[in-house]
């Protein structure tokens, strides 16, 4: 009847010992956290003021900064904005500003340098690694420079380089000549921009094309006249989206359709119906007239199932 007690002090000492575990793994994990960047963990914080000292220049502008926020935000050291970026700063102070005692990015890898900016922005990026951008080696400072972003009031608030499209078109520049086609997308006019289709920090699609429920929705949210849904669904609609029939940069074809006529294009599908009795061998010919003519509402119909007008 003794043999019970045995057992529940060990029961015991194992609970109190995962505490103490739990306890440690959390300090470590706090002290990380909180540790400069350049990994000098005995440094200590002197705060931006001491920054503003030799800095002055970059704290005047930093005031308008979005991550001026950072002084307040919860967990971070009060007085502090610089060094939550560039890492505690009193061995860099103390050394006269030797340069090998703080993080500065231009002196890091690409990796290094989104790794410090992803311990603030991983939530909001959460795909940055699978991104074709991070694959090609183009890392946050690519794009955004957080102490001279570009004066455009739009670029200034992302703290981008160049506002768009000028940015993306540095390495863009297939898609730039599209932009240029007869019938395009109105990027260079200003009433469009990449990001409203592409999110540049990654998804799980394409061309870093905006991950949506319904695979159109980047289209339909302009487009909202063919969004449906309808009674009567064009399939090619649903299942190859608007690219099956739309190029979406640019074409020399007007609605920006993938050819020239849009016979042809129907008949891609539709060949056997372009050749029956109902509309006679020539009516998938770019002579003939077009498709569109009776078949109104090839997006969707509520009225026919042959999208009849």
């Amino acid at each position: 009847m003794f043999c019970a007690a045995p057992r529940k002090l060990s029961g015991l000492r194992v609970f109190f010992m995962f505490l103490l575990g739990a306890g440690i793994l959390w300090a470590t994990a706090l002290g990380a956290a909180q540790a400069p960047a350049n990994g000098t963990a005995h440094a200590d914080f002197v705060g931006s003021d001491t920054c503003a000292t030799c800095h002055a220049d970059v704290s005047k502008k930093f005031e308008s900064n979005p991550h001026n926020k950072m002084v307040n935000m919860p967990g971070n050291h009060p007085g502090v904005t610089c060094e939550n970026c560039h890492g505690a700063g009193s061995e860099h102070v103390a050394g006269g500003g030797d340069v090998t005692k703080i993080f500065n990015p231009s002196k890091h890898s690409v990796k290094e340098v989104d790794a410090m900016c992803e311990t603030c922005h991983a939530g909001a990026h959460p795909n940055f690694e699978r991104a074709p951008h991070a694959k090609a080696n183009v890392g946050c400072i690519s794009c955004h420079s957080v102490h001279a972003p570009s004066n455009d009031d739009a670029a200034k608030e992302a703290l981008l380089k160049a506002p768009q499209p000028t940015l993306c078109f540095q390495c863009h520049s297939d898609q730039k000549s599209q932009f240029s086609m007869p019938f395009h997308h109105k990027v260079n006019e200003g009433l469009v921009k990449c990001t409203d289709c592409h999110d540049p920090h990654g998804t799980f699609n394409n061309n870093n094309f905006k991950s949506t429920a319904d695979a159109n929705m980047i289209c339909t949210k302009c487009h909202s006249e063919i969004r449906g849904p309808f009674v009567y669904e064009h399939v090619p609609v649903k299942t190859e989206t608007c690219l099956g029939c739309h190029t979406p940069h640019g074409s020399q074809n007007a609605r920006l359709l993938n050819m020239p006529n849009v016979n042809v294009l129907c008949n891609q599908c539709h060949s056997q119906s372009s050749a029956d009795t109902v509309h006679g061998v020539a009516a998938g010919s770019s002579d003939s007239i077009p498709c569109t003519t009776c078949h109104t509402y090839i997006h969707g119909s509520n009225m026919n199932g042959a999208f009849l007008r």
